[in-house]
């Protein structure tokens, strides 16, 4: 599929994201393309640990926000929740469906940009994750914040939310990773551009982005949209492993766990307030 000028893309999404989402060729051996990366195996853990246990009979609803191929939705899934897998690639919802059909464990999948999800009506969900820094993916901090309102406003009161997130301090850990810092401070005083900002080559794209955070960002991201921050862990740079509290490493990205407290129905409200309030 062509891409569209820059000014028809969908709120949130780049460029690279675009074609990430629009290539078939990146959803085929994707699961095999991240076997070996740590992090994947730590989101999982960490997911199954900080998720209440799932209902009887399936009853408990996880949205798996940014769901790829299924690698969380799946073992969830198996795990007696009921998931709703949301992904605005195609061919990785293909993917998901298929691989839910050969562990013979049921997965709905739904297509959707993260940042439109107003199909989806108030206090439907359970709990809902957003991992490997999907979060990330969204291009623009008011998008980012739309998205989270929508998370919030679709999770029934006191439900969970799991995110994973890039900490833009490790890149001062990487060979140019200075100068890197530099250019985006210096690019976000004189451009759109937003300081965590990074474009890259990936797997054949050449302009694929990511935003990394600081917690402080991060932090006052999840509390504009209604979240109450349970817990913030700081995953080292290898992405296998949680990093003590005293620990003095430069953290690689950060778990966090939230909560939504509010009364049925606030929901629209919140997110109402979000797109009034979203930083520009």
């Amino acid at each position: 599929m062509v891409r569209p000028p820059l000014w028809q893309l969908p709120p949130g999404v780049s460029p690279g994201t675009w074609d990430y989402t629009h290539t078939p060729a990146i959803a085929d051996g994707y699961d095999e393309f991240l076997k070996s990366t740590p992090l994947v195996r730590l989101d999982l853990q960490l997911t199954r640990r900080y998720l209440p246990p799932p209902g009887k009979d399936r009853t408990t609803l996880i949205a798996d926000l940014g769901c790829g191929s299924g690698r969380t939705a799946i073992p969830l899934s198996q795990a007696g929740y009921a998931v709703l897998g949301i992904d605005l690639s195609q061919s990785m919802l293909t993917a998901m469906r298929g691989a839910a059909a050969q562990a013979h464990t049921p997965v709905m999948g739904l297509r959707a940009n993260l940042v439109q999800l107003d199909a989806i009506g108030d206090d439907t969900v359970d709990h809902a994750i957003c991992l490997f820094s999907t979060l990330g993916m969204i291009r623009q901090r008011r998008h980012r914040r739309q998205f989270l309102a929508h998370t919030a406003r679709m999770l029934r009161p006191g439900g969970t939310f799991l995110v994973h997130a890039h900490h833009r301090r490790a890149w001062l850990r990487h060979p140019g990773g200075l100068r890197q810092t530099l250019r985006s401070v210096w690019k976000s005083l004189t451009t759109d551009h937003e300081f965590g900002d990074h474009v890259y080559a990936y797997r054949n794209l050449a302009d694929m982005y990511l935003h990394s955070f600081s917690r402080r960002e991060l932090t006052a991201d999840l509390k504009s949209a209604g979240f109450q921050i349970e817990k913030v862990l700081r995953i080292n740079l290898n992405g296998d492993r949680v990093l003590p509290p005293w620990a003095l490493q430069i953290a690689g990205g950060f778990f966090v766990v939230g909560k939504v407290e509010r009364q049925r129905g606030e929901g629209d409200r919140a997110a109402a307030n979000s797109r009034k309030t979203s930083p520009r």
